[in-house]
């Protein structure tokens, strides 16, 4: 998707974090969306001041701060609510690494509650609600991935690696480790 920073043309539009208008002639970041009225994939775009996108799709506008020309007023306090913000969003790709929040997750190849703040993998399952299926992470211990996926140590942590966001590289070590 190509997200975009452009500067308002009008004050019409409203970010969808805070929902206050953002004003005619403000930088604003646009998070690219596929049309749900257009029939022909057209996109759109949702709208953000530059701080709400910062907290509310901190890849997205990391991505279109990287591509965008101009000059950025705050560009620092930007870098550091983006920081802050991908460590809390969850990755889109599995599997993935983290700490768990609570002590409310069960492991799904031994069946035992993974401890808050242990390190779990989350992978994709499907998970059946009565009327529907869906897919939704799945948790597991670091040491029961492995063997439930099929895969090395090694080949599972490289994946780990690529798709995690809120673990620095000295906790990644101890993840593996315990893989």
């Amino acid at each position: 998707m190509a997200h975009t920073i452009e500067t308002a043309k009008s004050g019409r539009a409203k970010c969808r974090k805070c929902k206050k208008p953002i004003d005619k002639g403000e930088l604003r970041f646009g998070e690219e969306i596929e049309n749900a009225f257009a029939d022909d994939g057209r996109m759109s775009y949702r709208w953000y001041h530059l701080a709400c996108g910062a907290g509310a799709c901190p890849l997205g506008l990391n991505q279109a701060l990287g591509a965008y020309e101009g000059e950025v007023e705050n560009r620092d306090e930007l870098d550091k609510i983006i920081a802050s913000a991908k460590k809390k969003q969850k990755p889109k790709d599995y599997p993935y690494g983290e700490l768990a929040p609570s002590g409310r997750s069960t492991c799904l190849a031994c069946g035992e509650k993974i401890g808050k703040g242990d390190f779990r993998v989350a992978i994709e399952r499907e998970v059946d609600t009565g009327s529907f299926v869906t897919t939704g992470a799945g948790y597991l211990h670091a040491a029961c991935a492995p063997e439930h996926i099929g895969e090395s140590s090694a080949e599972l942590l490289a994946k780990i690696k690529e798709n995690t966001l809120a673990l620095d590289d000295a906790e990644l070590a101890a993840l593996g480790a315990l893989l």
